[in-house]
């Protein structure tokens, strides 16, 4: 049954994880109960009981983890054991792991149930979800998102990148995990309304004022302003009120006309 109480953001509640019941800690406010929810829903605070149990198992995990990388190598399984987590009432412990090529780890289960009658589930994870489990700082500063809140990855795009005018640097643009960054994604949407009142890179246009016309070299999207290369020079920081499409030339006339005559 899914809480209806409120919970303060920092304490601990009991959560309907992926895999089964978690503990976790409140970020933010939470929205109305969603029964349809998969996973994610808050089942009730989390009694003292529950955090000392959820400790044992972290450290049991943790454990675990070691002595499943010490038997990988030396039965030279190709293979790096990131996280075993167990479920709060311990019906499954999950080891995620991450490997160039597919590999079968049935051979470390009997490691498993020396220690425990946990339902075993290998999940193979990629950079993102590594880093999720990890932790790791981003460029900002900040605890990675994929560590602090986002349940679940958007696809991220270069075309995010080029949208909002930012240098296409990989080092720049890459989180910890070595893949686009998730923010990428975040004021996307608004960048994408914000271009639509603005010509296209490239676009012939002519400037009212002065009446110049020549070629949109670069947008600012924020200020809704573009810089126009013309051939008198640079006008830079033009508003896209002030600017009209430049007239078409009709290819081949001159050709043509010197032909007739």
């Amino acid at each position: 049954m899914l809480s209806a109480e409120p919970h303060a953001v920092g304490s601990r509640v009991v959560v309907q994880g992926k895999r089964g019941p978690e503990v976790a800690t409140v970020r933010g406010e939470a929205g109305p109960p969603d029964e349809q929810a998969r996973y994610g829903a808050v089942l009730r605070a989390a009694t003292p009981e529950d955090l000392t149990r959820w400790e044992e198992l972290y450290r049991q995990g943790e454990d675990l983890k070691w002595l499943l990388r010490a038997r990988a190598r030396e039965r030279g399984l190709p293979v790096k054991i990131v996280a075993v987590e167990f479920t709060l009432d311990e019906s499954l412990v999950t080891v995620s792991y991450s490997a160039d090529e597919r590999i079968e780890l049935n051979s470390l289960i009997g490691e498993l149930r020396a220690h425990t009658r946990a339902r075993v589930n290998f999940a193979a994870v990629g950079p993102r979800e590594q880093a999720q489990m990890i932790g790791a700082l981003g460029a900002c500063g900040r605890e990675n998102c994929s560590s602090n809140h986002l349940q679940e990855f958007a696809p991220v795009s270069i075309r995010m990148a080029r949208d909002q005018q930012l240098p296409l640097n990989p080092e720049k643009l890459s989180g910890p995990c070595g893949r686009l960054l998730c923010c990428l994604q975040y004021e996307h949407g608004q960048y994408l309304d914000l271009l639509r009142d603005l010509p296209r890179k490239n676009a012939r246009v002519c400037h009212e004022g002065s009446g110049a016309c020549g070629k949109v070299v670069k947008l600012h999207p924020l200020a809704g302003t573009v810089d126009v290369q013309t051939e008198q020079g640079m006008l830079g920081g033009v508003p896209a009120a002030e600017l009209t499409r430049a007239p078409e030339a009709t290819p081949g006339k001159g050709r043509r006309a010197e032909a007739e005559a």
